[in-house]
């Protein structure tokens, strides 16, 4: 073995612990979605009770629209009932409609057309002056002429009941004028079925 071998030879084990040596740890790359876990929990929650606010507010809003529609439709219905019973006035012994009860009569008409299921009786009233036959007599001419006038306007004449009261039902007790005009007068009352649809010209 010349010097060369021997050199080589000495060399190899000092190459290989050299080999052998342990590579230095590598420190691990930092976690940067450590938190995210929690974050996405606590948007998901944020995000539920957003969502159930919003639900709460729907049904609150929706409450008060209805609240609001049934109101709407009760005061509407009490309107169209008022239509139906707003008494009518005529001039001294007269039974002609006159344009201001015709206005009055038109509003009933528009009620009753709205709903076929209504019936009204019509009762015609007279003043204190002159006989009770007479009167009578009066009163039932009103209530036959608002009848007729309804029936021309399109109500079926059966759905009234026309009678007359003479004066022995006063509005107004007393002997002035006053007192005799308010009591020359058709008044109404619902006679069958009810108010369920209010017209247009009532809304």
């Amino acid at each position: 073995m010349n010097v060369r071998n021997a050199m080589v030879l000495a060399l190899v084990p000092v190459l290989a612990l050299g080999a052998c040596k342990k590579k230095p740890a590598v420190s691990p790359e930092p976690d940067t979605t450590a938190g995210s876990g929690v974050d996405d929990a606590a948007a998901r929650a944020d995000s539920i009770r957003l969502a159930g606010e919003r639900d709460r507010q729907a049904a609150a809003d929706r409450a008060e629209r209805d609240r609001v529609e049934r109101e709407r439709m009760a005061r509407e219905t009490a309107g169209a009932r008022e239509a139906l019973t707003e008494i009518v006035f005529f001039e001294y012994d007269s039974n002609e409609i006159t344009e201001r009860a015709a206005g009055i009569l038109r509003l009933k008409a528009a009620v009753l057309q709205a709903n076929p299921g209504l019936r009204l009786r019509i009762e015609g009233h007279a003043d204190q002056r002159g006989s009770t036959e007479y009167n009578l007599a009066l009163g039932q001419r009103r209530a036959e002429a608002v009848r007729e006038w309804l029936a021309n306007y399109g109500i079926d004449a059966d759905r009234f009941v026309p009678v007359s009261m003479g004066k022995e039902r006063p509005l107004v007790e007393g002997d002035g004028e006053d007192a005799y005009a308010r009591n020359r007068r058709a008044e109404f009352a619902i006679a069958g079925g009810e108010v369920r649809v209010v017209p247009t010209e009532l809304r």
